[in-house]
């Protein structure tokens, strides 16, 4: 299953994400949580902290300016560019998905 939590600045969204996230992984659910905000707090609504936020925030940036390379593939995303969340919560800050796997 996929979804997409979508609306206005400041209506709840990562809020909102972070709720279903946790929720779907303490019913043992495989969830990855992908932040594609401009402004990514996601980790931080999701209990990752400030720290480990901010560390993939910079690993977004330093893939924006061109100082890292893409992940090919969508393992190699989250194993590279993802972390670790409670209740089994995977996160990773992402700018785009280019050529998304169908399913």
């Amino acid at each position: 299953m996929k979804v997409a939590v979508v609306g206005k600045g400041g209506s709840g969204k990562t809020t909102t994400s972070a709720i279903v996230a946790r929720t779907l992984g303490r019913r043992g659910l495989g969830v990855v949580a992908l932040d594609c905000d401009t402004n990514p707090n996601l980790g931080i609504s999701l209990g990752i902290g400030e720290v480990e936020t901010d560390r993939l925030v910079s690993m977004r940036e330093n893939l924006d300016e061109g100082a890292e390379q893409h992940a090919p593939g969508w393992n190699d995303l989250i194993s590279r560019f993802g972390t670790d969340g409670p209740d089994g919560v995977r996160l990773a800050v992402v700018t785009r998905i280019e050529n998304p796997e169908p399913g």
